[in-house]
């Protein structure tokens, strides 16, 4: 049996350089595999591994005052679902805009609970906004949410003042896959005025795990950044598909990258289609593709 952890947290490093280094060495000791970005601003990391060497290193990370805190969601798997390890230091935990102000350290919206959110969709009165990409949008999200015309996190600020601007006092509800890009985006938030934001505490995933709520009101699945792609998040009898197959629109939740290797679009496809077009997302993808398959 293995782990998958998910986890962050907002703390300064003061050299992320050699904490990375050193870091690596840890995690290669524990067998892990995954991918981890250090920032002077903090820790951010996905990673799998054996059950006692995630328990190695969660007990590791807590030992640090600088992590004694940190949350870490599990997931259980049958394997690894990464191939190798990777540590990188980067400017931000997640792209953003360096230039603009977030600091989740100083401010954030209000955080609720699984059960806090599931009721106050259900009121009805708040503008709810998924804090991922598009393409993860479109493979499952809460019930109601707004997709973002967004390809990557670094287009939300000017996305929220062009589409949010007027609504600066509205009820906003974010989320996102683990809680991280909500503490970036409702962070700018606060700092351009909006007065009443929260989000969803310990991202989508945690609200999957909550045995109250059961994952209600979110339909298809999860987009994740491993080997997985894509996981359940509603345990109800009330579960949708939402995905649709980008050449016959009918339902899916299969994610392919596309097989012209010059392309490698992902994109959801349906079984038909997947054999139809040779796993490309479009016929000219198919003639070149079948160039380079000899």
């Amino acid at each position: 049996m293995y782990n998958v952890l998910l986890y962050y947290q907002f703390v300064p490093i003061a050299d992320p350089e050699v904490f990375a280094a050193e870091h690596r060495l840890l995690c290669e000791s524990l067998g892990l595999r995954g991918r981890i970005l250090v920032a002077t601003e903090g820790l951010n990391g996905t990673v799998s591994g054996s059950v006692a060497a995630c328990d190695a290193y969660r007990a590791a990370m807590h030992a640090d005052s600088r992590f004694a805190s940190m949350v870490f969601k599990i997931d259980e798997v049958v394997e690894h679902t990464f191939k190798k390890m990777f540590v990188r230091v980067k400017q931000e935990l997640v792209t953003f805009r360096a230039d603009l102000p977030s600091n989740p350290i100083d401010a954030t919206g209000a955080r609720l609970t699984p059960t806090e959110w599931k009721e106050r969709m259900e009121r009805g009165d708040a503008i709810i906004i998924d804090g991922r990409t598009d393409y993860e949008f479109d493979i499952g999200h809460f019930r109601g949410a707004i997709r973002p015309d967004v390809e990557s996190f670094r287009e939300f600020p000017d996305w929220i003042r062009q589409n949010l601007g007027d609504k600066k006092d509205a009820p906003i509800l974010t989320y996102c896959t683990g809680g991280i890009r909500c503490e970036k985006l409702t962070s700018f938030m606060i700092h351009e005025g909006f007065t009443n934001v929260f989000q969803l505490d310990g991202g989508i995933v945690s609200y999957g795990k909550d045995p109250d709520t059961q994952g209600a009101l979110w339909d298809g699945k999860c987009y994740v950044f491993d080997e997985r792609i894509a996981v359940d998040i509603n345990h109800t009898p009330d579960k949708r598909i939402v995905g649709t197959c980008l050449h016959c629109a009918s339902p899916t939740e299969t994610y392919l990258n596309c097989a012209n290797l010059l392309c490698n679009r992902q994109h959801l496809v349906c079984t038909e289609c997947e054999t139809q077009f040779q796993q490309c997302c479009s016929v000219a993808c198919m003639d070149v593709a079948s160039t380079q398959n000899g």
